[in-house]
């Protein structure tokens, strides 16, 4: 059967419950040690206070360490872009910090996690501005520590296309040279953000696995920001893994978004790639989306900083964008204590402790470890 493979199949098998012992969908939970579970974030940022990275309970992390500056196009639509200077400048502040960290450290390869006390990081830019023209600014970003590198973010660029378009494209050229070079150097390729043909192409070209480091499904939410089920798939196939993240907009289309919400959503990625698919993102604040906290999650209020960014897709034409969201985040997953919430609400829900386990943190550790060693 085309496009069947047998990780697939006992993926499906393990997500339905036909599989004796291994039914995280339905199958009772199992004790297990908080203590010694792994928690990894594959998508934060460093914290202004690095003791932060503690108190959220991380093991390891993917950081995005890029510098951004807000431009606004000719018709007045905010873009984020991230040049070439701003951000070899970025990578050296971020090692110099983490090297007088108590509480982080650098980590080059997926095998680091554990080596030292703290949280391993792994640094990540959010898109591939700052490649310019030139691959061989990979290898000089490599150097100096740089292991996962998104392809791009929302939009078009020099590599490839984005989800945020109203034509979309895949990767170009230039993308499928990046991707070639990204192999070679053992950098994990991240495809969030990137349009459906980027996403695919990079699944099936490149040859390590790759990430989708942070998102969602689209078979929660009609959206070209989250994944549909292909994606997933061929994510799924070749040994990815896809990170569930924190913007409840995105997470589902309810009133009132709760934490059920996100568990429907690791649900979903097991059903279609299996347990070893999927994991734990974040992209807010390591504390949480800031704005909200100080409305105590107040999400009629909050939404209201994302709406002229919304409006403007819109009227770009752009799908996915004809309703108005309502929320921003799911108030319980808004807190620095995500990550345990997180387990204890799978636990509940009836993934086995084992399951748990690849949930949190077991499934980035392969995964990183299959690409960078």
């Amino acid at each position: 059967m085309a496009g069947v493979t047998r990780r697939s199949t006992l993926g499906g098998l393990v997500a339905s419950g036909m599989i004796p012992g291994m039914a995280g969908a339905f199958a009772s939970p199992r004790r297990s040690n908080p203590s010694r579970r792994l928690f990894i974030d594959s998508l934060s940022f460093l914290p202004k206070d690095l003791a932060d990275i503690g108190r959220a309970g991380l093991n390891a992390m993917i950081a995005d360490i890029s510098e951004v500056e807000e431009v606004r196009d000719a018709a007045g639509i905010p873009r984020y872009l991230r040049g070439f200077r701003a951000n070899d400048a970025a990578i050296d502040k971020a090692v110099a910090r983490l090297k007088q960290s108590p509480h982080a450290y650098v980590a080059l390869k997926g095998s680091d996690i554990g080596k030292h006390p703290g949280c391993a990081t792994f640094l990540q830019f959010q898109s591939t501005e700052m490649i310019e023209d030139d691959p061989g600014r990979i290898a000089r970003f490599h150097a100096k520590g740089l292991r996962v590198l998104q392809f791009t973010h929302h939009n078009d660029n020099r590599f490839a296309g984005g989800a945020l378009q109203p034509k979309q494209s895949g990767l170009t050229p230039l993308g499928i040279a990046g991707l070639a070079e990204m192999n070679r150097l053992r950098i994990l390729p991240d495809v969030s953000h990137g349009s459906d043909a980027t996403m695919l192409e990079a699944a099936q070209r490149s040859t390590t696995p790759i990430a989708l480091s942070h998102g969602a499904v689209r078979a929660i939410v009609n959206h070209p920001r989250c994944a549909p089920d292909s994606v997933v798939r061929a994510i799924a196939e070749r040994g990815g893994v896809m990170g569930i993240f924190m913007m409840s907009f995105w997470l589902t289309r309810k009133a009132v978004p709760t934490v059920a919400d996100y568990v429907a959503q690791i649900r979903h990625v097991v059903r279609v790639g299996g347990i070893d698919a999927v994991g734990v993102a974040n992209d807010f604040p390591m504390g949480g989306q800031e704005n909200l906290l100080k409305l105590n999650n107040d999400n009629a209020r909050g939404v209201g900083e994302y709406l002229e960014w919304w409006h403007a897709m819109r009227s770009q034409g752009i799908a996915g964008f004809e309703w108005t969201p309502e929320h921003v985040v799911i108030p319980a997953l808004n807190h620095i204590h995500r990550m345990q919430r997180i387990a204890d609400a799978l636990s509940a829900s009836g993934f086995r402790a084992r399951e748990v386990d690849a949930i949190m943190g077991g499934n980035w550790r392969r995964l990183l470890t299959d690409v960078l060693g």
